[in-house]
């Protein structure tokens, strides 16, 4: 597998001894990637009172158009617009960048940055690929940047005390995890080939990815369902539920082994990765297991449905069972299931990613990557997970892997999906 490298200039001049924020300082902002979630980055960032958004980046003119007056309203100024990062990224008035772009773009955005003198929020799942989630974590240490990723239940209090009491042997020993990702999907049909929207760079949005005809599917949202750009719902909504489950085992090494099935059923339609799928990890002493499923479903145990979907987690142990989801945590213990500790939210915003944020800021203050609720570190661990189930699934057999060096062994049919072929000038080199 060919890794061609190109190292942004930004990051080839950029000072080591970049402007680190005070503590009285704000940290100066760009989002990367202002579209739906993006916008959410911006509003978000923008009300934070340890930061302001000085920079808005988009490869589509009109997403920026639409992000800019959000900026405006919570803050009172007008951030400054780009359309490619790479011009972004050598602006010495950037002290951090928060990514929401398409998973295909994470890494390359996040090492780019880093290399810039940058700190880094990285919307999930980390990387596009295992090999690109190692080398960004490589970057993190070599620049010491602060490197955050965005799966905020690591900042959320129920969720964090449900860990706790876990870790308390609440439940005795915990000998299995099982991630649920039950997200109700519809068919996305087919669409034909088209010309490129007006205001859109795509040849800069395909990135490291194939050169391939325009299409609606393949573009804004719908990019989740391709290989070349995204990574199916495990790693969309799933790799929130999945890093919940490996928090849960307290496992911070890859398992030695992976099975995934399922398939793409019931649709014809122009989507790749599958709609149901169940992986299973073997961690010797505790199993990982994970389900996708997009279609019509009932749900399991006391994981609470919220109108079209069950997500969360559940936890088994010696003494009992715990059930973790937006919702709250329920305990049961024993051979009656008797009821044990719950905890609810304590606001009906259920699904806050500003204490997350707020944690990235404190962190990039203190220069601490320990401070961080969810170092790139951790990131990377979950989002490999994600990637090993898709790898055992896409060459149809279970694997054996080999934590110490990320990769199958001999398996070499396996290893190439471990990373991809990044098209030029689009690269992540080996030396980050």
């Amino acid at each position: 597998m060919e890794r061609r490298t190109f190292i942004v200039t930004a990051g080839a001049t950029a000072i080591a001894t970049q402007r680190a924020a005070g503590a009285n300082d704000r940290v100066n902002m760009a989002v990367i990637g202002v579209r739906s979630r993006g916008r959410e980055h911006v509003d978000i960032f923008a009300r934070q009172p340890g930061s302001q958004v000085v920079g808005l980046c988009d490869i589509d003119s009109a997403q920026s158009e639409r992000a800019v007056p959000l900026v405006e309203k919570a803050q009172s100024n007008k951030p400054r617009v780009w359309q490619d990062l790479r011009q972004m990224l050598e602006s010495k008035d950037i002290d951090a960048v928060s990514i929401a772009n398409c998973n295909h773009w994470h890494a390359l955005s996040a090492i780019w940055a880093m290399q810039a003198g940058k700190d880094v929020y990285c919307e999930k799942p980390a990387s596009h690929n295992v090999w690109e989630g190692r080398k960004m974590v490589e970057a993190a240490r070599a620049h010491g940047r602060i490197c955050q990723v965005g799966m905020q239940s690591r900042s959320i209090a129920h969720k964090k005390k449900a860990i706790e009491l876990l870790r308390q042997g609440a439940i005795g020993k915990v000998y299995m995890a099982k991630g649920l990702c039950f997200k109700r999907r519809k068919s996305i049909g087919k669409t034909p080939e088209e010309p490129v929207p007006a205001g859109v760079n795509y040849d800069l949005w395909l990135g490291p990815a194939p050169k391939q005809p325009f299409t609606k599917n393949r573009f804004h949202y719908n990019w989740h369902w391709f290989w070349n750009t995204g990574n199916g719902d495990i790693g969309n909504q799933g790799v929130h539920e999945m890093d919940i489950a490996r928090w849960g085992l307290g496992k911070s090494q890859p398992p030695s082994s992976v099975f995934c099935s399922g398939g793409k059923f019931a649709y014809d339609d122009d989507q790749e990765t599958p709609n149901t799928q169940t992986a299973t990890f073997d961690y010797g002493d505790a199993q990982l297991v994970f389900e996708v499923r997009g279609l019509l479903t009932g749900g399991e145990a006391s994981i609470s449905y919220d109108g079209s979907n069950f997500i969360g987690n559940l936890f088994f142990g010696t003494d009992g069972y715990m059930s973790v989801d937006s919702g709250g945590f329920q305990i049961y213990l024993g051979e009656k299931r008797e009821l044990g500790q719950t905890m609810k939210p304590a606001e009906a915003k259920i699904w806050d990613t500003a204490p997350h944020m707020a944690n990235f800021l404190a962190a990039v203050k203190s220069r601490k990557k320990e401070d961080l609720n969810c170092d790139i570190e951790e990131g990377h661990q979950s989002a490999a997970l994600c990637h090993l189930a898709n790898i055992s699934y896409r060459v149809k057999r279970g694997l054996a892997f080999d934590a110490a060096k990320e990769n199958f062994g001999a398996d070499y049919d396996a290893n190439q999906l471990l990373s991809r072929d990044y098209r030029k000038p689009y690269a992540i080199p080996d030396k980050v």
